[in-house]
């Protein structure tokens, strides 16, 4: 009796991953979540589009029900800011993460091909990184380098360096050795084309999953600093200068910090649900399971 091919060699897809990605597909939380998701990213792509009003100028008196959401206090488009604000805290955590993920992924590769002194000296470094904690960390930076969204961008990509470089690092540890990695040496491939053309795609489906866990946590970052002025400065909003700056006016006009505190809570939460579907998919282990 023959024994048939493996089904993923044969057709060109992997059977236990398409099946959990039709599981996560079917999951409401999943669905909406990523609808939730794409909404917010339209909200960044057309933001200056989708505006009904310029975020900056005065359309009414100050704290009245004007427009959708009525006005702050100085008579300014809640909705408008609002719409700007989500474009800020995005751009600001996806470039955040950006920096983060190139960094840390790097260093994780060659700490983990290389090994040797390297490896120690870059991962006793990530240590020291990651026994900080990271609010406290980036405001003393931010509070150093000074108020700007630039800094915040360097200041939140430095504190996930880490994240990245410890999932990389142990993937690569587990991966040097196979068989592909070594055939690849015998056929007298550089260890940089080795690093970057065999063993780093093998390694996209946890940084995918990092990459989406720590948007979310970058989401969290950006608004505590501005929260604290640290952040987006005025007249730009970002969802976290706009909860603080609602704080004062919580009894007159409760909308000024409510809907911007429930939007960073939507997006935290959509992006961990999001999160944890892509590593049901990415994941054969948890596939299989």
């Amino acid at each position: 009796m023959t024994t048939l091919p493996d089904q993923k060699d044969a057709v060109g897809f992997d059977p236990v991953r398409i099946g959990a990605f039709g599981r996560c597909l079917r999951n409401p939380r999943v669905l909406i979540a990523g609808g939730f998701l794409a909404i917010i990213g339209l909200l960044v792509l057309l933001a200056p589009w989708l505006a009904p009003a310029d975020y900056r100028a005065q359309i009414d008196l100050p704290l009245t029900n004007a427009g959708v959401l009525g006005t702050d206090d100085f008579g300014r488009d809640v909705l408008s800011r609002l719409i700007v604000g989500v474009r800020t805290s995005m751009l600001v955590a996806v470039l955040a993460v950006l920096v983060a993920g190139a960094a840390g992924v790097f260093l994780g590769l060659v700490a983990g091909f290389r090994g040797g002194w390297l490896s120690v000296v870059i991962m006793r470094g990530i240590d020291i990184l990651l026994s900080f904690p990271p609010i406290v960390l980036a405001i003393a930076a931010v509070a150093i380098l000074g108020p700007e969204l630039r800094n915040v961008v360097i200041v939140i990509g430095i504190l996930y360096i880490p994240r990245f470089t410890r999932v990389v690092y142990t993937q690569v540890l587990s991966l040097r050795e196979a068989e592909y990695v070594q055939a690849d040496r015998v056929l007298g491939a550089s260890s940089t084309r080795t690093m970057f053309r065999t063993v780093l795609p093998n390694v996209t489906a946890p940084i995918i999953v990092q990459g989406s866990l720590s948007l979310s946590f970058a989401v969290q970052i950006e608004a505590g600093l501005s929260f604290l002025g640290l952040g987006a400065q005025p007249p730009l909003p970002s969802l976290g200068t706009m909860v603080g700056a609602g704080r004062d006016f919580l009894e007159v006009q409760p909308s000024l910090l409510i809907f911007p505190a429930i939007v960073i809570v939507a997006i935290v939460l959509a992006l961990n649900v999001v999160g944890d579907g892509l590593r049901d998919v990415l994941d054969p282990r948890r596939g299989q399971s």
